[in-house]
């Protein structure tokens, strides 16, 4: 599926977006052959790679903005673009290239720019409004990420002259940003709503009333609903072989934002009046990390794949990546002129492909939160975890597994070197 283009993939019943996502991904992962190996996930989860560095990476989705805002509304609006445009992945090698660093780093830091640089109210000129999202255009888009709009080529007569032409992988996310930002605002333009936090906040009120009526807390179902339905940028669906795929990475990333930084354990200095929804058992906001890591530590065996996913992948030496980070690891870590500006990408995927391996790291996760609970919960320990470690694994979430994949892999050098897969031409992850 070319970028913004319609997608054939029939919405899911209303009400069933969550369990579409859980049942559409297990049933995408089966139809392509990808198992989950089990004897992997247990050994992932006693590894000393895991115990050591959870609950410190498990909460790291980088959401917090250094800024100072008006009200929550504007902080809802900053964070709500965050997350609409929290794609770029295909673009990481081209991006380490050119400003070393990677796809989300380089978002975050054109929403923090736009904050920074947009006209007050509601007109064009702020580019965080709805009216300024649909008015945006490629060359302000290119100013503000501080990305070129074109390539050095050898001249086609004179030796040694190169001529610059407009293109290049730059330009094609340029382009997207740009039209994902102009999508969102015309439909709230449409919808009457001044801005995207706006309109969230309205989604925030629905799910409140939803889950008041079962007695519950608000329910983050109905504000993925509403962002899929409403903003092109958050339907991340497909159709394979005639069944429906949902992943919607970039609306449950958002429902769980909203919880990081205004629920009940935020670092805010001022209590959030927002309904905020339960997302301890959202699935995985599934990108090209997750899968790609998952395949390094084993857990998805890509081996009876039909086509070229079985292959894709090189093989890695296992025991590295389970082991304890050592103190030299800790140091490199920390200094940020380590982090390479020349990574490699990973096996370029077609659109289909990356599909059955987001969806295969869904249904994947959910069985290492099952295994991390049966373990932690065990009336018998055989005595290779203590009673701290035992705890963690019983009290695992979704989005904390979420959270170390995606975390970790930035954060240790042997795993920033992992290729991941690559697609690009999406706005999706």
């Amino acid at each position: 599926m070319s970028a913004g283009a319609v997608n054939d993939a029939p919405f899911p019943p209303t009400g069933q977006y969550i369990a579409c996502v859980h049942d559409s991904a297990k049933a995408a992962r089966e139809l392509a052959g990808i198992q989950i190996n089990q004897e992997a996930i247990a050994r992932l989860l006693r590894s000393p790679a895991f115990l050591k560095s959870f609950k410190r990476l498990s909460l790291s989705h980088g959401v917090v903005m250094p800024l100072n805002f008006d009200d929550e509304i504007s902080e809802l609006n900053l964070i709500s673009i965050l997350g609409l445009l929290n794609f770029a992945s295909g673009y990481r090698a081209p991006l380490h290239a050119h400003n070393g660093r990677g796809a989300y780093d380089t978002i975050r830091a054109f929403v923090l720019t736009l904050f920074l640089t947009s006209a007050t109210g509601p007109g064009p000129d702020n580019h965080l409004s709805s009216a300024g999202m649909r008015a945006i255009t490629n060359e302000q888009v290119a100013e503000l990420m501080q990305l070129p709009t074109h390539v050095e080529r050898p001249h086609p007569t004179i030796p040694g002259v190169t001529v610059g032409e407009r293109g290049g992988p730059l330009l094609e996310l340029i382009e997207l940003v740009t039209r994902t930002m102009n999508q969102a605002g015309s439909a709230l333009v449409k919808e009457g709503h001044k801005d995207l936090g706006s309109f969230v906040a309205k989604a925030l009120e629905d799910a409140k009333k939803a889950g008041d009526a079962k007695g519950q807390a608000p329910d983050a179902g109905v504000l993925v609903e509403r962002l899929v339905t409403t903003i092109p940028g958050f339907r991340d669906m497909t159709l394979i072989k005639d069944q429906p795929v949902y992943v919607f990475k970039k609306a449950l990333f958002l429902a769980h934002a909203i919880v990081l930084r205004f629920g009940p354990n935020s670092t805010r200095p001022a209590k959030s009046h927002l309904p905020v929804p339960d997302t301890s058992t959202l699935p995985v906001f599934s990108d090209n990390v997750l899968p790609s890591m998952l395949i390094y530590f084993g857990v998805l065996d890509l081996s009876h794949c039909a086509g070229p996913l079985r292959d894709a992948f090189r093989s890695v030496e296992l025991a590295p990546l389970l082991r304890e980070p050592q103190p030299s690891d800790d140091d490199r870590r920390r200094d940020s002129a380590f982090r390479p500006k020349v990574v490699d990408d990973g096996p370029t995927l077609a659109p289909d492909d990356a599909y059955v391996l987001r969806a295969a790291a869904i249904d994947a996760c959910e069985a290492i939160v099952r295994a991390a609970r049966e373990i932690g919960s065990a009336s018998h320990a055989d005595g290779s975890l203590d009673a701290a470690e035992r705890a963690l694994l019983a009290e695992m979430t979704l989005p904390e597994v979420d959270g170390w994949i995606w975390a970790v892999a930035k954060d240790r050098p042997d795993y920033r070197l992992l290729p991941r897969f690559v697609q690009r031409g999406t706005p999706f992850f």
